[in-house]
């Protein structure tokens, strides 16, 4: 028989403890990002919020890279600085996973009910900046306790660029990421899209279902775990995001947004519509997934 102090040695030594989500941390990330303004391109606004993304991934690992880049938008004669921001964890193992989010936000508000408002950048406080607030803390999570496999968070620039019912000037820093991959597999990825929204419903996106449906159904069988009732576990939208150009080189990714969001592309998708608690459902939900050991089964 096990003394108390022998069953204690035996978790110390033997039980791998699932790490803790943060979520007032990742709430206060999220506020950050949105007090720069607006992160559009080519402003001082996204210089300033690129800076912080950096430093604040590097505080968590020596493998942090700005995949630097430029893009000709030829519909506007302009001529994009941008930066993908690319960082590692577990950097020796083999078997890698990508966690993903954009960073921009959206230099115009096409659909604000205020028509004088609609040429206004969004301050994209659900729209890029909560997935983005998700992955750093994860980041601070992969620090304190390596996760069972490679992970690389990759943050993308310039996805919300283009304009309406055109092609040109969209995902911009996915497809840019999925061009140069040099030799780069990762066994999944997930893409964090609109996931901070305080009424969150996420439902399974269409072209994650049809091309990555065993890595859905992985995350839902997670969520039900977790009892993650935000997680719906049914098909609503097929979207058009950062994860096509990466399923388009052949990577197997899923996108978990919640499309229904009525301050999408508005002057109304601001830090208050968002919550602490979203950001710990889908937080607790991937760290869950990650320090599982079917992870490594993909």
């Amino acid at each position: 028989m096990l003394t108390a102090l022998g069953i204690f040695l035996v978790c110390v030594t033997g039980c791998s403890r699932k790490p803790a989500f943060d979520a007032t941390r990742a709430f206060a990330d999220l506020k950050t990002q949105c007090a720069f303004g607006p992160r559009v391109p080519n402003t001082d606004a996204h210089s300033k919020a690129e800076e912080f993304l950096l430093n604040s991934l590097k505080s968590t690992t020596d493998l942090c890279r700005l995949q630097s880049f430029t893009y000709f938008d030829s519909l506007t004669g302009q001529t994009l600085v941008l930066g993908n921001i690319i960082a590692s964890y577990n950097k020796s193992a083999s078997r890698r996973i990508m966690l993903c989010a954009h960073w921009d936000s959206r230099p115009r508000s096409e659909n604000d009910p205020d028509s004088s408002k609609k040429s206004l950048p969004i301050l994209g406080a659900n729209d890029g900046a909560s997935g983005v607030a998700i992955l750093l803390d994860l980041g601070r999570v992969f620090q304190k306790q390596p996760p069972p496999v490679g992970v690389d968070i990759v943050l993308f620039d310039a996805e919300d660029w283009g304009l309406n019912g055109g092609e040109e000037g969209w995902f911009v820093g996915s497809k840019f990421f999925a061009q140069n991959l040099k030799g780069y597999r990762p066994r999944l990825a997930i893409l964090l899209d609109m996931v901070g929204d305080s009424s969150l419903d996420i439902y399974r996106e269409g072209y994650s279902q049809k091309y990555a449906g065993e890595i859905n159904d992985y995350i839902w069988e997670t969520a039900k775990n977790e009892h993650a009732t935000a997680f719906a576990d049914s098909v609503k939208y097929t979207i058009s995001d950062d994860h096509v150009p990466l399923l388009e080189a052949g990577i197997k990714v899923v996108d978990l947004i919640d499309f229904d969001y009525p301050y999408w592309h508005t002057q109304g998708d601001t830090p208050d519509k968002c919550s602490p608690q979203s950001l710990e459902t889908v937080g607790k939900v991937l760290i869950s997934a990650i320090y599982n050991k079917k992870i490594n089964t993909f």
